[in-house]
């Protein structure tokens, strides 16, 4: 470990690559403290972290939103925009057909995704800024002048923001190391770690009965298991045997060959299923929150009743919101599936080579034999992913432990700080092992009978 550390600062192109990384997230930390302007910042945080809604939007923005912060709505709208594109990917020809285009497609599809983005954060930012001057919600005014003029100040500068926020994660893919989305999300999730843990300590010095010693222990047994088990699920994989036919170089006949297989990973989706669900279900309770003003008018209070009962049925931690959480999930791991892996291109490709899989023809019936595996492979996938996801509203529901500690120390943040951090060290191994260097993981040496 300490040699693959100093390797990754002996290589100037890596060593530039994380140096810009991690600058490039320094700044965006730093950035969550800029409140919005008009808003008096030694009132700020009142409301935001008691709502079961912001408090998810509060974890992968890394605190900004109940502090107001220009910061506020963090990565959440661009995955919003991107869940958009990729359903709508499947259901129109145009952008299917962009989709099969290369890299020239892809680059257009990002395009509509950044406009789409602006469009969802400045209706997102507006709405909120009725929030704001709402004192109800925050416990104070917390707005100098309230009015239309800090409804389009608070607009622009939350649209601003998001706009940094994705335009520092696209720098951070290119020029940096890992996925620049994934890694501002994992870096807002690891910000919050310092508070929870000084939060958790408060309590059972305190000895308040939702965070006692045994709940403290029974935490932490969690967070081993959920750990091992995500480790475990984003390596593993299902390799399928192919053997290579027959081929011609410089002139030479060589054999076919039976020893390589085609690796099927049994969490292909990675987080992003997980991100999704989690962001479809919080749509009732933040339209309720946009809401609110009308709770009282004769004209659209009727709106207000039905958005709050829809957000009664599903409420953070009840049987209908963690059933709708779970198959949402599975139904993501299946959809994003889907669209990273398509069984019927992998057999051509394999035919192109003339590769097999042995007792299966090429063609129809490999494609069939890739797909029935690629469905269970999934479905495990999916289901381990749903049990993690829901581990700290069962801690919450059924052990009391407080949600703020369950929330960070399990499930959907332990999947993305665990999932991107492997992520991340597996790009950081392959710029390793291409300049011969050993990376973080030590690979053993298969012997022979002989011992040699």
């Amino acid at each position: 470990m300490i040699d693959a550390v100093t390797n990754m600062f002996r290589i100037p192109d890596l060593r530039r690559r994380i140096v810009f990384t991690l600058g490039i997230l320094a700044a965006l930390q730093i950035g969550q403290y800029i409140p919005i302007p008009g808003v008096n910042p030694s009132l700020i945080r009142f409301g935001a972290q008691d709502s079961g809604l912001f408090n998810l939007v509060d974890l992968f923005a890394g605190g900004a939103f109940s502090q107001c912060s220009i910061f506020a709505l963090g990565i959440m709208p661009y995955i919003s925009a991107s869940i958009i594109l990729q359903l709508l990917t499947v259901t129109s020809p145009y952008l299917e057909e962009l989709s099969k285009k290369g890299e020239e497609g892809r680059k257009k599809i990002n395009q509509y995704t950044r406009y789409l983005t602006v469009a969802i954060t400045a209706f997102q930012s507006f709405m909120i800024s009725f929030s704001i001057e709402n004192s109800a919600m925050w416990g104070a005014n917390i707005v100098y002048s309230p009015g239309w003029s800090f409804r389009i100040l608070c607009t622009i500068a939350m649209t601003t923001g998001v706009m940094i926020i994705m335009w520092m994660g696209e720098l951070i893919t290119e020029r940096g190391i890992g996925n620049g989305i994934s890694l501002i999300i994992f870096a807002n999730i690891v910000a919050r770690i310092p508070d929870v843990t000084a939060r958790a300590f408060e309590l059972l010095r305190m000895e308040e009965p939702t965070f006692t010693p045994l709940k403290a222990l029974a935490t932490f047994i969690m967070l081993v298991i959920v750990i091992a088990g995500v480790v475990y699920i984003q390596y593993g994989q299902r390799r399928v045997p192919i053997k290579r036919g027959r081929m011609v170089r410089g002139g030479r006949m060589y054999g076919a060959q039976s020893n390589s297989y085609l690796p099927i990973r049994v969490n292909t989706a990675g987080v992003i299923p997980v991100i999704f669900a989690a962001s479809i279900l919080m749509v009732p309770a933040t339209f309720l929150q946009f809401l609110t003003p009308l709770a009282y008018n004769e004209t659209f209070g009727w709106l207000y009743d039905a958005f709050e009962t829809i957000s009664r049925y599903l409420e953070h931690g009840g049987v209908i919101y963690t059933l709708l959480y779970v198959a949402l999930i599975i139904f993501f791991c299946y959809f994003y599936t889907a669209i990273t892996f398509n069984p019927k291109d992998v057999a051509e490709n394999l035919q192109k080579y003339g590769s097999t899989i042995p007792g299966y023809s090429h063609g129809k019936r490999t494609e069939e034999y890739l797909t029935r595996i690629l469905n269970r492979i999934t479905l495990a996938g999916g289901i381990f992913l749903a049990l993690v996801a829901i581990i700290p509203d069962l801690l919450t529901v059924y052990l009391g432990i407080d949600r703020s500690i369950t929330r960070l120390l399990g499930g959907t943040s332990i999947i993305i700080i665990v999932g991107v951090a492997l992520d991340t060290v597996n790009q950081i191994e392959n710029h390793l092992r291409v300049r011969n260097y050993e990376g973080f993981r030590r690979r053993g040496r298969i012997r022979s009978r002989s011992g040699m």
